[in-house]
């Protein structure tokens, strides 16, 4: 059953992307070394809702300035602002209720000033990135990055525990990934006509996506598998700490999600993937997810 226009419109789907805010959390859960308040749980949770208001906002601002290429995708046309289902004025007034939502949550329920902060910096990356910054190219994809990272610091402060360099640096790599994987797709399924979609995409071609997407893909796991044995970890979770065993389920992860891509089979809707498009993916996505929590409970 679809949902109603006003809801679609601030893409509810999409905040599967704010799971990163609860990274920090997760495994601060499985520290030994220390106790987790359980306030911080609760932090982390209102962080969430907050993060993903904010984010509607944004994703409201930025249908509205791209109505008219949205209008000539084949897939973004059915959304509620291109196909004329919600009024450009009423989306003005949703996107600011959204924002000042989020912002209120955040103050009040997930850490206070310094989730705001992050909250209000995301805000501008955001507007400049998408009335400007989309535009240009690897630009475009180091602004979608910066997005994740800026999901990790608030997460990291409504928990209020530090975040390791490593799941840092994992992280960038793992949303260049996507972002690159996502332009490759557009850049397939729109061809030249693209071009007047998303300006950037004139400047990026076949061979050297592929080329970073690897690259990138490298790093990913470089970095992960560096988090995974980092000594501070495993002082964390024991010096048999199972985190070490959750490294094939990411390269098998970022290997699927690559064949998908290149088969043109969801690359250009990275969410759909995550939320259960490939049944192998999924598998493994919760297969990784197992591992982790048997890693924390030993």
């Amino acid at each position: 059953m679809s949902l109603p226009p006003l809801l679609r419109v601030l893409r509810p789907h999409q905040w599967s992307k704010n799971v990163f805010v609860l990274a920090a959390l997760v495994f601060a859960l499985g520290d030994r070394t220390s106790s987790l308040p359980p306030a911080a749980m609760a932090r982390s949770i209102a962080a969430f809702f907050a993060f993903s208001l904010v984010a509607s906002s944004i994703y409201l601002v930025n249908d509205i300035l791209d109505v008219a290429g949205d209008r000539a995708h084949p897939i973004k046309r059915k959304r509620p602002i291109a196909a004329g289902e919600v009024a450009i004025g009423v989306a003005w007034v949703l996107s600011f209720v959204c924002l000042a939502a989020g912002l209120v949550l955040a103050f009040l329920l997930a850490g206070g000033r310094a989730v705001v902060q992050v909250l209000l910096a995301y805000t501008v990356l955001n507007l400049v990135y998408s009335s400007w910054l989309k535009h240009v190219v690897l630009v475009d994809a180091f602004c979608i990055a910066a997005g994740f990272q800026l999901r990790l610091m608030a997460g990291g402060y409504a928990a209020g525990v530090g975040i390791s360099h490593w799941a840092v640096l994992c992280t960038l790599f793992l949303a260049l990934f996507l972002a690159l994987s996502k332009r490759r797709a557009e850049l397939v399924l729109m061809g030249e006509s693209g071009l007047e979609h998303r300006s950037s995409l004139k400047n990026y071609n076949v061979p050297f996506l592929d080329q970073m997407i690897a690259v990138l893909a490298a790093c990913t796991i470089v970095a992960y598998t560096m988090y995974t044995v980092d000594p501070s970890n495993a002082e964390k979770f024991g010096e048999g700490h199972g985190l070490l065993w959750t490294i094939p389920f990411v390269v098998f992860g970022l290997g699927r999600y690559m064949v998908l891509t290149q088969s043109g089979d969801g690359g250009d809707n990275p969410t759909r993937i995550f939320l259960g498009g490939d049944a192998w993916f999924l598998a493994n996505t919760l297969a990784w997810v197992a591992v982790v929590l048997l890693a924390m409970a030993n």
